[in-house]
């Protein structure tokens, strides 16, 4: 007589809870894409020096070279008011040239490697937008040994806050190039895009003359352009020139900070 037998049942999976943060933050993926843009950043030591020998030429190119025909502004040199213009060029030639790791990495597939990842889209904008930011920061600050030669006075005081000033800077620029990097779909296209972007920030940015008196298209230029703010927070921090409008300026940043994080994450979730 056969002996009827009740089915197995598998006991049921109950999925771990996830919290609110953890959909949209993931605090150990972002260390990590963080820490592979710093490990790089330390491999390819060439970055450093064409850092710096690219701020040597046009501090002694501008500043030394011009003094003579501009004279003083607000009461310091030419040199020593450009030499925050030359940190801020720093910042965006090396703040856009970091987000050209993600174009390299979609072509050689680290970049479908991380979207596929349970993990949020998050991760990869925001922990590129740190590790661009932390590497420009580094390379910008750099500069500062060659302050002496600029007649600008360092204290610790006035060196932490152009540290904090360059590194906002620098985190809206990463932020910047992130969004480009996220638009450009093949690795020769970003050259041009980045030569087009960076030319014209730099130079209305306020970074190689007063912005005082100019005409009033320039100023609206001036008004629209995000690296006029980090130049002027910078020389603010540097030099004291109009420091009451640094907390403004940080805050215009930041701004514009978030919402290219903001715009990155949706083109992130269109990649394939």
């Amino acid at each position: 007589m056969l002996k009827m037998t009740e089915p197995v049942t598998m006991p049921e999976i109950v999925p771990e809870s996830i919290s609110a943060n953890a959909r949209f933050i993931d605090l150990e993926g972002i260390a990590m894409i963080w820490r592979r843009d710093m490990v790089r950043l330390w491999r390819q030591r060439s970055r450093l020096l064409g850092a710096v020998a690219r701020a040597l030429v046009w501090l002694f190119a501008l500043g030394f070279g011009l003094r003579g025909s501009l004279g003083s502004i607000a009461g310091f040199s030419y040199e020593q008011f450009v030499f925050p213009g030359v940190i801020a060029m720093t910042v965006i030639f090396s703040g856009l040239q970091s987000a050209i790791s993600i174009v390299y990495d979609r072509e050689f597939g680290f970049l479908k490697e991380v979207q596929v990842a349970p993990t949020p889209r998050s991760t990869l904008v925001i922990g590129k937008c740190l590790g661009g930011a932390s590497s420009s920061t580094i390379q910008a600050l750099i500069i500062l040994i060659f302050a002496p030669f600029a007649a600008v006075h360092l204290t610790p005081l006035n060196i932490l806050a152009t540290f904090v000033a360059t590194f906002v800077t620098a985190l809206a620029i990463s932020g910047l190039g992130v969004v480009i990097a996220m638009w450009i779909t093949d690795f020769e296209n970003f050259g041009t895009i980045q030569n087009f972007i960076t030319l014209p920030l730099y130079m209305f940015s306020g970074a190689i003359f007063p912005t005082r008196q100019v005409p009033g298209w320039l100023h609206t230029v001036l008004l629209l352009n995000p690296l006029s703010y980090g130049v002027n927070a910078i020389r603010g921090s540097l030099l004291g020139y109009e420091a009451s409008s640094i907390p403004f300026n940080l805050g215009i940043l930041l701004l514009f900070t978030v919402v290219m994080v903001g715009i990155a994450i949706f083109m992130s979730r269109k990649e394939v």
